[in-house]
């Protein structure tokens, strides 16, 4: 079970280049350790960038 909410923000940081908080750093998809996570985070991205 994922929070979607964490999600959201997650994908839409790496959408945006936004910073990692905990490294200061550029987002990116590797950073989300925890599989289910990734794999929400990626659906998140692609349901949301389609035709981008």
């Amino acid at each position: 079970m994922v929070n979607e909410i964490v999600v959201r923000i997650a994908a839409e940081r790496i959408i945006n280049k936004g910073l990692n908080p905990k490294t200061n750093a550029v987002y990116v998809i590797d950073d989300i350790t925890n599989e289910n996570y990734r794999v929400a985070v990626e659906d998140y991205i692609l349901e949301n960038t389609e035709g981008v």
